[in-house]
């Protein structure tokens, strides 16, 4: 079985599932427990608070990563990352942020446009 075979599987339903790795704050720390359960996933969310730029890499050995920034996450490298952003997943979308107060003011935005 490939790679990405293994990141798929049959569900109760019959559906085929996808596997979708989320992870964050790992300040610039990525355990090897954590790289462990994350493999097989295809995408990985990282939703903020990377630390060290090298912790992106690690994680794109094992699939396409998809990040947020957090707030300890600074520098040129940091700035690359948005504050949040829309993954898409086999037609589904994922909304990616850090901190729920951004959630907050999004939905605040959202609900003004439409008033």
């Amino acid at each position: 079985m490939s790679q990405s075979d293994a990141n798929f599987g049959i569900g109760a339903l019959g559906f085929v599932m996808r596997r979708i790795g989320v992870i964050s704050d790992t300040h610039g720390l990525l355990r090897p427990q954590a790289m462990d359960a994350l493999r097989g996933c295809d995408p990985i969310i990282h939703a903020g608070d990377v630390g060290r730029p090298d912790v992106l890499d690690q994680l794109r050995g094992i699939a396409p990563v998809f990040a947020v920034r957090g707030n300890v996450d600074h520098g040129p490298w940091a700035r690359e990352l948005p504050e949040s952003r829309l993954v898409e997943v086999d037609g589904c979308l994922i909304h990616v942020l850090h901190s729920l107060d951004d959630l907050a003011s999004l939905w605040a935005a959202v609900a003004f446009r439409f008033l």
